[in-house]
């Protein structure tokens, strides 16, 4: 077992992380790297306790490693690095943007975004899941909600798409506080504030909410500029991610394309397949606030520990056969999404967005290849996908 060994920067690890992770459940599931002084958990029964038990493995220290292990303080208004009581109160307001109904009434826009990306390429022999769809249609759709005009979405996509990127092999840089250039989204919240509409940047303008020491008050500009960073990122990148991975798996597994081109009723579990097999995000951090016990071994309190959830998705002892993409089988219980009191917000919307792009995609080119040789996977720390998937259209 001394050849066992995780980093989360390594390249080569990142590429095909699932050997390592399947090792780590059967010989380390506590794992410790001394060189980068953090703990792992890798078996899906520790990964959901950690994501579950906020007050042992807390998320105020940040949920990515070099957060974590630099100790800065994390603004206000981060919810997903936030712990209770205020996580509770801006989860709440949060909330309010992702209601089933305000989810369901979008289906219509995410087709005609996706409609506007992939019509253009019909009669090509070629086309890009992640250049042409993933890139463009999630944006849309956020910058839709929050009310920022068409023509500024692709340069805000690309500043939080910059903000995400590290250079390979090495760490995220990270400062003495915590950047997220709100400066791009400030002009949008002053027009607002003078233009009200009905998006999520008035709604959060305009909320009144009791904070922790009772009394009523609005956010601070400061807050509703993390707040909708905040939003842009996690909306953006992850469901980028999960379309890139579609094009890709789904050339791999082509029988059951067919089957799903056949039978678009397959095509909600093979999302949630999708997303158990190739999660976007294939670790989550978190600080351990007092000593914890693992498979008999106690990890001291003040210690980073990383929860991979890459690793637990495919627990044969949650999922059998679990190395294995399969749509038809039962993938309740995935972690993709987290678990507990950091649920992902905009799980019905990523799922949506996911479910509408593979009907769209399967109405205009049913039959493809991925060309793995122009294929680039991203650099980052937090997120693992692809920044070029290209097909080719048979």
């Amino acid at each position: 077992m001394a050849d066992l060994r995780y980093d989360p920067y390594d390249v080569e690890i990142n590429r095909d992380p699932y050997p390592v992770f399947r090792r780590l459940r059967e010989q380390q599931p506590l794992y410790y790297n001394e060189e980068l002084d953090f703990y792992a958990v890798s078996r899906h029964a520790d990964v959901q306790r950690g994501l579950k038990d906020n007050q042992t493995f807390i998320s105020g220290r940040g949920g990515i490693l070099e957060l974590i292990k630099a100790g800065i303080e994390m603004p206000s208004g981060i919810v997903i690095f936030e712990d209770p009581p205020t996580h509770t109160i801006h989860r709440r307001l949060m909330s309010r943007m992702f209601t089933p109904k305000k989810v369901a009434a979008l289906e219509d826009r995410i087709r005609a975004y996706c409609a506007e990306a992939l019509d253009p390429l019909v009669g090509a022999d070629r086309f890009d899941f992640v250049r042409d769809l993933g890139a463009f249609m999630p944006m849309r759709v956020i910058g839709m909600l929050m009310g920022v005009p068409d023509e500024d979405q692709d340069r805000i996509r690309e500043q939080v798409d910059a903000n995400l990127r590290t250079e390979a092999g090495k760490p995220m840089e990270v400062g003495e506080s915590l950047d997220l250039s709100q400066d791009m989204f400030a002009e949008y919240v002053q027009w607002r504030e003078e233009n009200p509409s009905d998006d999520i940047m008035t709604e959060l303008l305009n909320a009144e909410f009791e904070d922790v020491d009772g009394t009523m008050r609005r956010l601070t500009r400061d807050e509703l500029l993390t707040y909708i960073t905040v939003v842009s990122g996690a909306g953006n990148e992850t469901t980028t991610r999960l379309i890139g991975w579609m094009g890709k798996v789904l050339a791999e597994h082509p029988d059951q394309r067919r089957q799903i081109a056949e039978d678009r009723s397959l095509i909600p579990n093979a999302i949630e397949e999708l997303l158990r097999f190739e999660p976007p995000a294939p670790h989550v951090g978190r600080y351990v606030a007092e000593d914890a016990e693992f498979q008999g071994q106690t990890v001291p309190a003040g210690s980073a520990i990383l929860l991979l959830v890459g690793a637990a998705n495919r627990d044969e002892a949650e999922f059998p056969d679990g190395e294995r993409f399969d749509i038809h089988r039962d993938t309740a219980g995935h972690l993709t999404f987290g678990y507990g009191p950091h649920f992902c917000l905009g799980a019905s919307l990523a799922r949506l967005e996911g479910r509408i792009a593979l009907d769209e995609i399967l109405n205009r080119f049913p039959e493809w290849d991925v060309d793995l040789t122009d294929a680039r996977i991203s650099p980052t720390s937090t997120v693992r996908g692809w920044e070029t998937m290209p097909a080719v259209i048979r």
